[in-house]
């Protein structure tokens, strides 16, 4: 799909406030992702918003407001609950040497994640590391020797609660690399996130509040550096931090 003037001059504009210019590839992969989103949204439930400028400033555009945070050359990123591929697709395609795990427990997405990834030929593209998709819940891929703090960067966009997600999320995060939470206008689950981050090594480093590009939305982004390793225990079994989080 080719994104015509006013919707590709919306997303140029939108990675250029978050330090990103896009050229024409790229413009061009975000238009095939956008189809193939609308098309499959018919089949399996993979968003509530449909419309173009929407996806363009709700998904894309939110999706890249965490690329400040992150520093490219040779890094590894995984993307913890991606569903329809937010944020990681977007990170890959704006930043093509981004080595990008995009992490999900129902197997329709990945289906549709590795349609995105073969359409938009983003793993393709010569000398440059890989994006791939893999089924399963983080509770198991965070005590896999091949997955578990191999990660300078684990991301999460509304996902679930920050004690929540801090267990499902530091297990794959290398000492000394980061965490970071996309989160909408209310941050009141930090006040309940201090033993997790205690028990888990963390820190939080900062929290940024910003309005999305072109809208009065306003997001937080919470970054939490790793600055001990995660005990053994951790991540407890599948469904035990939702039931019962470190509060």
């Amino acid at each position: 799909m080719v994104l015509d003037n006013e919707l590709a001059q919306l997303l140029k504009e939108g990675a250029l406030s978050y330090g990103k210019e896009l050229n024409q590839q790229q413009v061009s992969q975000f238009g095939t992702y956008m189809e193939l989103l609308k098309e499959w949204n018919k089949k399996i439930n993979l968003t509530a918003i449909e419309e173009d400028r929407e996806i363009i400033v709700k998904h894309f555009i939110d999706s890249m407001s965490i690329l400040p945070y992150i520093n490219i050359e040779g890094q590894k990123l995984i993307d913890i609950g991606t569903g329809a591929g937010f944020p990681g697709i977007p990170l890959k395609i704006a930043n093509p040497q981004l080595e990008v795990t995009l992490l999900d427990s129902l197997d329709k997405r990945v289906k549709f994640l590795n349609e995105v990834i073969s359409a938009t030929n983003i793993s393709e593209m010569t000398g440059t590391p890989e994006i791939k998709a893999v089924h399963g819940r983080a509770e198991d891929f965070g005590v896999n020797p091949v997955y578990r703090e191999k990660y300078d960067i684990a991301v999460a966009r509304a996902v679930a609660n920050l004690p929540v997600l801090l267990e499902y999320c530091l297990p794959f995060v290398k000492l000394n690399g980061i965490f970071i939470a996309m989160k909408g206008s209310n941050t009141e689950e930090l006040n309940n996130s201090s033993k997790a981050l205690d028990i888990l090594g963390g820190k939080i480093e900062r929290i940024e509040k910003f309005q999305l590009p072109s809208t009065n939305i306003e997001r937080n982004v919470i970054v939490v550096r790793k600055f001990r390793q995660t005990p053994t225990k951790y991540p407890r079994k599948a469904g035990k931090p939702s039931k019962d989080p470190l509060i």
